[in-house]
C-alpha cells in the first residue's frame, strides 16, 4: 500500500512539474526513481498514463482523468495525516503558497523571515503565477490574489498592505524629451514599458478619475512576461526607455530617489490588497493553521 501511494505522489509531481528532472529538482528523488515509479503505476493499471518527450511530459486522457481525482484524495489523506500534529509541541511539515510575483516581491518579504523563525519545522514553498489556480489541482496549500471571485468553500483573509495601487512613473530624462502625459490617452504617443502574463495575455493599463475609467493599449520597444523580468521593465524605465505601470510599492524605492517620477497621479485610485485564500475544510494541515494564525496576528 505505501509503494502504491508513493507511486500515485510521484505521478503527480511529475505532471505538475512537467516532466521528470524538472520533478527531481523539485523533490527529493532521483529522475530515475521517479520514472520507475510512473512505470511500475502504468503497469499495474495497465494503461499508459502519461505522453513522453525528451523535454516535457503531457498527460494521455486517461492520466489527465486520473489526476483530476487524485489531486484532491491525496490532498485530503495529507490533511488526515497531518491531524497528529496537534500533538506535536510545534507545527512541522511543507506548507506550499502560489503567489503573484508582485506579492512575492513586495509583500512576502516582511512575513516569511519572522514566520520561519517562529516555526522552524516548517518548510515553506513559493510557487510564482500570475494566473489564477485551482489550489487542489496545483498541489498547493494556499494562493495569495486580489478580490478574485473564490468558490464557495474557500476562505479569504486579507494580507499585507489593505490597500494598494498602480503607478505610472518614468526618468527625469524621458520626461524631458517627450514630455508628460495629462490624461491616459496619451500614453498611446508614448513608449511604454509592458507586462505580459504567463499565459500570453498582455493587460490593458487601467485609469481612474472622478468615475471615469479608461483603460489604454499602448505600445513601446519592451514587453516582458510577468514575474522577475519586470525588474527588467524597472530598470529600462530608470535608463530613459519609456514609461512603466507598476505596483507603487515595487517602484517605492525609485519615487523616493527621485530617479522615477509618477505622472498622472490623480488618475491613480486606491484598491483593496491581497487576499489569502484556502479550502474551508475542517481539518487545516498544521503548517497552513500556524500560518493563518500567524497573518491574524499581525
Amino acid at each position: 500500500m505505501a509503494t502504491e501511494l508513493q507511486d500515485l505522489q510521484a505521478f503527480l509531481a511529475v505532471l505538475r512539474a512537467g516532466g521528470f528532472r524538472q520533478a527531481a529538482r523539485s523533490g527529493g528523488d532521483s529522475a530515475s526513481k521517479l520514472s520507475e515509479a510512473v512505470r511500475r503505476l502504468e503497469s499495474r493499471l495497465g494503461l499508459r498514463l502519461l505522453h513522453r518527450t525528451t523535454r516535457n511530459v503531457s498527460p494521455t486522457e486517461a492520466g489527465a482523468r486520473l489526476a483530476e481525482r487524485l489531486a484532491p484524495a491525496l490532498a485530503e489523506v495529507e490533511a488526515s495525516l497531518d491531524v497528529v500534529n496537534h500533538f506535536r509541541d510545534r507545527p512541522a511539515g511543507t506548507l506550499r503558497i502560489n503567489v503573484p510575483a508582485n506579492v512575492a516581491r513586495t509583500v512576502l518579504p516582511g512575513i516569511v523571515t519572522p514566520f520561519l523563525k517562529r516555526y522552524p519545522e516548517i518548510r515553506l514553498e513559493v510557487i510564482v503565477e500570475d494566473s489564477f489556480v485551482d489550489l487542489m489541482a496545483s498541489g498547493c496549500d494556499a494562493g495569495i490574489r486580489y478580490d478574485e471571485r473564490l468558490a464557495q468553500d474557500m476562505i479569504a483573509l486579507p494580507i499585507g498592505p489593505r490597500t494598494q495601487r498602480l503607478v505610472t512613473a518614468a526618468a527625469p530624462a524621458y520626461l524631458q524629451v517627450h514630455g508628460t502625459p495629462a490624461h491616459p490617452r496619451e500614453l498611446l504617443q508614448h513608449a511604454c514599458l509592458r507586462g505580459q502574463f504567463s499565459g500570453g495575455a498582455v493587460p490593458l493599463w487601467e485609469f481612474e478619475r472622478d468615475g471615469e475609467i479608461v483603460r489604454v493599449d499602448p505600445s513601446g520597444p519592451l514587453q516582458v512576461r510577468t514575474g522577475a523580468a519586470f525588474d527588467l521593465a524597472v530598470q529600462a524605465a530608470l535608463d530613459g526607455l519609456g514609461i512603466v505601470h507598476l505596483f507603487e510599492d515595487w517602484l517605492q524605492p525609485h519615487l523616493d530617489s527621485g530617479a522615477l517620477v509618477p505622472v498622472l497621479e490623480p488618475w491613480s485610485q486606491r484598491f483593496s490588497g491581497p487576499l489569502l485564500y484556502y479550502a474551508g475544510r475542517r481539518h487545516l494541515p498544521s503548517p497552513l493553521r500556524a500560518f493563518v494564525d500567524f497573518i491574524r496576528e499581525a
